[in-house]
């Protein structure tokens, strides 16, 4: 497939970089990480102002969409920008709500997702029992088997290696609605999480990528910059590569899902798993040239480092998305 973004969305991207650029991320995952979720609220406002997650909402509802392949440059630059909170299960929750085909339940949760005053949590019981950043979330959305309640509380909240992801067991709550639409809608809402996710990592990739760069032009050894090494230049070239290579992969995926093809299901798993090595990839990289800095907490790159392996597993991982790219 050959694919080239057209100006109007490659203006979208870059005002977006521009956006998340005065948001300072970094200081927004730390305040998260410890509870604080104004600074990263803050940003969302913003985004929702931007109609970032308009664009997973029909217009019928407020929105702009659904357009996935705007949906995936968007979340490509929060990869970039690392902003944390349920950024892939807000949009995941609009496209279960969009596909429930009840025009009630949409109506009440679809305009605030849309315009970002609505932060949404979603949990399918069958990928885990855990909900992402529920605490932050106004509404946490659990789906078990076919049945989708609203928690009644985002439980206790878990450990994790990202520290701008808050994982907690969701309260049992009210059920909104059960039956074969339900199922249905999971199928719908774990592709478009599994593609947001896929252009995340490929966006925090690149960010690691860029930064690591940046970082063995200017360290030295034997009174030479580290990047001139062969060995390192080799390292380089190859997360370029993988980082390059899942990319068209992401965006043809975006293409199938908006085009309604019967494949998009395989087409996105493929994206998943392609863009989900390569930002782990990226991330080791990052961390072995970076050397002894690599580890510590105060550099802002371990950020985006610790964002790599979650996003990797995240709504899909790497051995069920491999699978269900080889299934007949």
């Amino acid at each position: 497939m050959r694919f080239l973004l057209d100006a109007e969305q490659r203006d979208f991207a870059r005002s977006l970089d521009g956006l998340l650029c005065s948001c300072d991320t970094p200081a927004a995952i730390r305040s998260w990480a410890a509870g604080d979720h104004g600074p990263g609220r803050t940003a969302w406002a913003r985004l929702g102002e931007a109609g970032v997650f308009a664009l997973a909402v029909p217009e019928k509802y407020d929105g702009l969409g659904p357009l996935p392949l705007e949906l995936v440059l968007a979340f490509e630059a929060l990869g970039r920008h690392a902003l944390p909170g349920p950024l892939v299960e807000t949009v995941a929750a609009a496209a279960l709500l969009e596909r429930l085909g009840d025009d009630r339940i949409a109506s009440e949760g679809l305009p605030g997702i849309a315009s970002g005053s609505s932060v949404v949590s979603l949990c399918l019981t069958a990928l885990g029992p855990y909900a992402l950043d529920a605490d932050a979330a106004d509404t946490v959305f659990v789906v078990n088997g076919d049945t989708l309640r609203v928690a009644a509380g985002p439980g206790p909240v878990q450990p994790s290696a990202d520290p701008g992801r808050r994982l907690s067991r969701p309260l049992d709550g009210t059920v909104l609605a059960r039956g074969p639409a339900v199922a249905a809608a999971v199928g719908h809402a774990a592709d478009v999480a599994a593609l947001a996710t896929a252009a995340q990592a490929l966006g925090v990739g690149r960010t690691l990528l860029a930064r690591t760069v940046e970082y063995v032009t200017q360290r030295t050894q034997f009174g030479v910059a580290i990047g001139s090494f062969q060995a390192v230049k080799h390292r380089l070239a190859d997360t370029l590569l993988a980082l390059e290579f899942a990319e068209p992969l992401v965006h043809g995926a975006a293409l199938a899902l908006a085009a309604g093809d019967e494949g998009a299901g395989r087409d996105i798993a493929a994206a998943k798993v392609t863009a989900g090595e390569a930002v782990y990839g990226a991330a080791r990289t990052a961390l072995q040239l970076h050397g002894a800095v690599g580890y510590t907490d105060e550099l802002d790159l371990s950020l985006w480092i610790r964002k790599a392996r979650p996003l990797r597993d995240a709504w899909g991982t790497p051995a069920d998305c491999r699978a269900r790219v080889m299934a007949v």
